[in-house]
Parts: structure tokens; C-alpha cells; sequence
């Protein structure tokens, strides 16, 4: 089995983290900085459908995420709760040279933290990243696009080629609560 299809669950767990923490961002006229994921503190209900691809297996999932925030100098953090039970501490940081956020997920299970990137241009905000596996890379990002404060439709893909995507999951976020 390949790294990219071992990888897969523990990545689309971190993805999801990731999609929600932007939910409540509006794209450009947010303000720059770390700060600009203070918006996300709350409560969300997401749904996410997933396709069957060489990456995924067809499923629908459904949650309850509640995010508690906060802000430490240069530092953002969220303790998020999926259905009630803390799955991950996620920090931010952002690297104003570049424009680039710098995304540290430290799951509460014990298992290696992750570290990713997101690159937002307008309404659309990507998390990309790459698995290597014998020589052969396969790309994933997830795309989210907003609709104002309490909405975001996004999507997962995966490439063998950094050109032709598949998608592997879509839903919406939908905040219920600040």
C-alpha cells in the first residue's frame, strides 16, 4: 500500500480541522495578520460527502465542531471539538513577507503533530500539500471557497501531476453559534 493511501485518513482528519478553522473568513476584506482567524471561534455543523476515487471511499459524514480560541502574540490557537471530544490543537502563525499562514495541527491523541500551508487569493483559500512514495508523488489540497461569515463550500482533490485534479470530498460549513 502506498503512502499517499495510508496517509489519506490521518490527512483528510487534518483537512477537515483546517477547512473549518477558515469557516467564518470572508477573503480579502479580512484583516491580514494571525489575527485573521480570530473570526473562527465557535460553534459549526459541517457535512461532508465523499467520492469514490483511487484516494477515497464513498461515505457521508456529518459533525458538530466547536472551536475555543485564542490569541498569544504572534500565536493563534483553537482547541477543536468534533461531537464534543477534543481532537486536535491547531496553531497558526503567519509569515507577512510571504503572505503565507503556516498551519501546526498537534492531535490529543498522542500521534505526530502535521504542519501545513495556506495560500488565499480573494475568496479562495488552499491548503496544499505532497506525499512522496517511492518515487512517486500524488498532490492534495483543499480548496475553500467563502460566502461570507457563517458559510464555506470547499473540496479535496488529490493529483498524480499537480495539474489534473480529482475530487475527493465536497461539502459546506455552516456556523451555528459564536
Amino acid at each position: 500500500m502506498n503512502i499517499a493511501r495510508q496517509a489519506a485518513p490521518r490527512l483528510a482528519f487534518f483537512l477537515a480541522v483546517f477547512v473549518v478553522i477558515f469557516a467564518a473568513m470572508t477573503g480579502p476584506t479580512v484583516a491580514a495578520g494571525v489575527g485573521t482567524v480570530t473570526a473562527y471561534a465557535g460553534t459549526w455543523h459541517t457535512h461532508i460527502v465523499y467520492y469514490a476515487t483511487a484516494e477515497s471511499k464513498a461515505r457521508t459524514e456529518d459533525a458538530h465542531l466547536r472551536n475555543d480560541c485564542w490569541q498569544s502574540a504572534g500565536y493563534f490557537a483553537c482547541d477543536q471539538f468534533v461531537d464534543g471530544t477534543s481532537k486536535a490543537l491547531v496553531v497558526f502563525t503567519y509569515d507577512s513577507a510571504s503572505n503565507v499562514y503556516h498551519t501546526y495541527a498537534i492531535p490529543s491523541d498522542g500521534t505526530p503533530a502535521s504542519s501545513g500551508q495556506l495560500l488565499i487569493s480573494g475568496s479562495r483559500w488552499t491548503f496544499p500539500w505532497q506525499v512522496s512514495d517511492n518515487g512517486k508523488t500524488t498532490y492534495g489540497r483543499v480548496i475553500n471557497i467563502f460566502h461570507g461569515a457563517d458559510t464555506i463550500e470547499y473540496r479535496q482533490e488529490f493529483s498524480d501531476d499537480g495539474a489534473h485534479w480529482t475530487v475527493t470530498a465536497a461539502g459546506t460549513e455552516h456556523r451555528v453559534s459564536h
